[in-house]
């Protein structure tokens, strides 16, 4: 697989809970990042999946 960097610019504060969220999961911040966005991928696609079977089944 093939990666790419993105760069962030966050509040010193932002960071410092992130850093804790991810040191809870033992995870770097990268890690935690990138997984947390993932995650937040599948659940956005996932609703609308459920919002396309509902229109077309008529469920409202």
């Amino acid at each position: 697989m093939a990666t790419e960097v993105l760069s962030l610019r966050m509040d010193h504060d932002l960071l410092e809970r992130l850093r804790e969220h991810a040191a809870k999961r033992g995870m770097s911040v990268q890690d935690y990042v990138v997984r947390t966005l993932m995650r937040d991928d599948f659940d956005q696609r996932f609703r609308t999946a459920v919002e396309e079977t509902e229109r077309f089944y008529g469920v409202t």
